[in-house]
């Protein structure tokens, strides 16, 4: 039977408080390139096929729970209420695992880099009869970590860096911390591990033993390095979103974009990117951006939750809140901010002005420092500018309020009325002149 056809659990370790992180929040929690470890972990586990998910969270964590519940739909949740070990944590899944499945796959919250297609090829060895697969990989610096002691190709020992001799410190490749078991067995070898060691608890990586000793097999599976690095800190925090922007980087300019300045560049997990894209240096790119086909993106520009269309022209010094949606060949200039707008196609917002809770019609020009006054302190409020519209520079349009289509509003006014379509607008004092009076005005203070 292959992997494809074999029903598979796996089970997601999130019990851990992660306190060298130095946080009030769980570890799992903690986020890189939009989104929580957790659910980067979770993502990977669906990709990878499996049937169900169980995610194991510590006590009184209903926020990873929840987390885990938004991520993964169907997930079950359950509760390791003592901290005995990562086998004693897999085994607070003992409800899932009962259910009866061909494979259980544990992982560990904490390594938001794993693949899915590593987790699926975990499963295809178990498929092809091992039954137990560890995840190893080969560090350039291997102090610190267990080992995956081999032996003719098998899986004979894994081995904390403080127990190994010298000639098991040799092994070349060291664990990772993922495990897959054989579904038949696994909760007969899990309830197997004693707590033979000095901290009492009950450890994964006693099951090769125990493999072993039910005449099963026991191999290894090698994984790059980056892909599974652990989070248990800040500085490994920072390690992991520089590897996942590595990642979505080179993913864009595969598919056809062009980033000026890679390593300047930030994007998010859902960040969609078309071809012909320009990113210019230094652009933050938040979750639940579009950007189409030929849009540029100019330099120290930041979107979240915006679509930029094809041919769309944004920053530089832009920001795109969410709700923002540039039309085909609109223009969005430097500091320029847009929240819950509309700017349909050919539509100008060029510099320093505000657009909030609007729709800017096609081919309509906003002349700099215009502002949308959309809230009053307690509610927010629309306006309407029309296809073809000129708002001139230094305007403050009070909503709700309606600019018709061809408009005209003049440099400086508020407006707090409804313009009809191809009206003139001026909402300004009369300017006053008074000869001499600046001269006389010097003097006066002169002779003070």
């Amino acid at each position: 039977m292959g992997a494809d056809a074999r029903r598979c659990l796996n089970v997601v370790l999130a019990a851990g408080e992660g306190v060298r992180m130095r946080s009030y929040r769980p570890k799992a929690l903690h986020g890189i390139a939009g989104r929580s470890m957790l659910a980067h972990v979770l993502a990977a586990v669906a990709e990878s096929g499996a049937s169900d998910v169980a995610v194991v969270v510590g006590p009184g964590r209903d926020d990873v729970a929840a987390e885990a519940l938004r991520a993964a739909t169907g997930a079950a949740i359950f509760v390791q209420r003592e901290r005995r070990g990562t086998a004693d944590a897999v085994l607070a899944a003992r409800e899932a695992i009962a259910r009866g499945y061909d494979d259980i796959i544990v992982t560990y919250a904490d390594i938001p880099l794993i693949r899915g297609s590593t987790l699926a090829a975990m499963r295809s060895a178990l498929a092809d009869g091992a039954g137990l697969i560890a995840l190893g990989f080969a560090p350039d610096d291997p102090a610190g970590y267990g080992r995956l002691i081999e032996r003719d190709g098998r899986l004979i020992a894994i081995r904390e860096h403080k127990d190994a001799s010298p000639d098991e410190k040799a092994a070349r490749l060291c664990n990772a911390g993922p495990v897959g078991i054989r579904g038949a067995e696994a909760l007969a070898m899990l309830d197997a591990v004693v707590p033979d060691n000095a901290q009492k608890e009950y450890y994964l990586t006693d099951l090769v033993e125990i493999v072993h000793a039910r005449g099963l097999q026991a191999r290894t599976l090698e994984a790059d390095e980056a892909e599974v690095m652990g989070v248990n800190d800040r500085v490994q925090l920072a390690a992991a979103e520089a590897g996942m922007q590595a990642r979505l980087r080179r993913r864009a300019m595969i598919e056809g974009a062009t980033l000026v300045a890679p390593e300047t560049t930030f994007l998010s997990f859902d960040t969609k990117i078309g071809r012909d894209v320009l990113i210019e240096p230094h652009v933050v790119i938040g979750p639940g951006v579009v950007i189409e086909d030929g849009a540029v993106i100019r330099a120290f520009s930041h979107l979240e939750g915006a679509r930029v269309a094809g041919g769309a022209a944004v920053g530089p010094f832009a920001r795109l809140r969410p709700g923002a949606d540039i039309g085909a060949k609109a223009k969005v200039g430097n500091f320029v901010e847009v929240k819950k707008a509309t700017i349909e196609a050919g539509a100008k917002v060029n510099h320093l002005s505000y657009i909030g809770d609007a729709r800017v019609g096609a081919n309509a020009n906003i002349g700099a420092g215009t502002i949308t006054c959309n809230y009053d302190g307690f509610s927010k409020f629309r306006t309407d500018i029309g296809a073809g519209a000129f708002i001139g520079s230094n305007s403050a349009l009070v909503a709700p309020v309606t600019i018709g289509d061809g408009a005209y509003v003049g440099s400086g006014s508020v407006v707090t009325k409804n313009v009809e379509p191809d009206a003139l607008a001026v909402a300004r004092g009369r300017q006053e002149q008074r000869s001499g009076w600046a001269k006389a005005f010097r003097e006066r203070h002169k002779k003070g």
